[in-house]
């Protein structure tokens, strides 16, 4: 394998991580920082109240985006098993 192809795999790898775990964890991470700023504005330290909400919100998240993410991994893998195959020729 050249120089190139090195790259294009590792670029893809990173987008396909990217677009998989993306959505989920911007979920996750906006969601933590509202509850974060609404706790520190009424002073509750209720440690239920960051995790079930972000929990079900998480949850839809993957209902809503899941076959998206599914795709792009089986794409992702498709390709990389194709290039294997054909560097093993």
């Amino acid at each position: 394998m050249q120089y190139q192809q090195y790259v294009m795999i590792g670029r893809e790898t990173l987008q396909s991580v990217l677009f998989t775990l993306g959505p989920i964890l911007i979920t996750a991470l906006v969601v933590g920082l509202l509850i974060g700023i609404f706790q520190a504005a009424t002073s509750i330290n209720e440690s239920t109240l960051t995790f079930v909400p972000k929990l079900i919100i998480v949850m839809g998240v993957l209902a809503i985006a899941g076959p998206f993410m599914i795709s792009t991994m089986t794409n992702f893998f498709l390709s990389v098993f194709n290039e294997i195959a054909r560097v093993g020729r």
